[in-house]
């Protein structure tokens, strides 16, 4: 069990990294959102080609509030909510196989 308590303690520090990444993409996006960047730049393509999918989505779900755009909030709490819960859960369960 020792084996397998690792791997979940690994599996969960990846996944952290991840969402923290992703966080921080959501956030250089909405901070991009009040700019006005050059859209054909490769740093701002690969932004929104990586947070376009899930701020979309999420934009069909969410009533419209008048041309503000609250998607990288809700991304962004949703993100720190996974880690809480589902995280913290994942280490501690890790840590009870050792």
């Amino acid at each position: 069990m020792y084996v397998v308590g690792n791997f979940i303690g690994a599996f969960a520090l990846i996944l952290g990294i991840i969402l923290d990444l992703y966080m921080y993409v959501v956030i250089a996006r909405a901070v991009l959102s009040w700019v006005s960047p050059d859209p054909n730049n490769p740093i701002v393509q690969f932004i929104n080609k990586i947070t376009e999918p899930v701020l979309y989505r999420l934009r069909k779900m969410l009533p419209d509030l008048g041309g503000i755009d609250i998607s990288p909030i809700i991304v962004i709490f949703i993100i720190m909510f996974l880690q809480s819960a589902v995280i913290n859960s994942l280490k501690i369960f890790a840590s009870s196989l050792h």
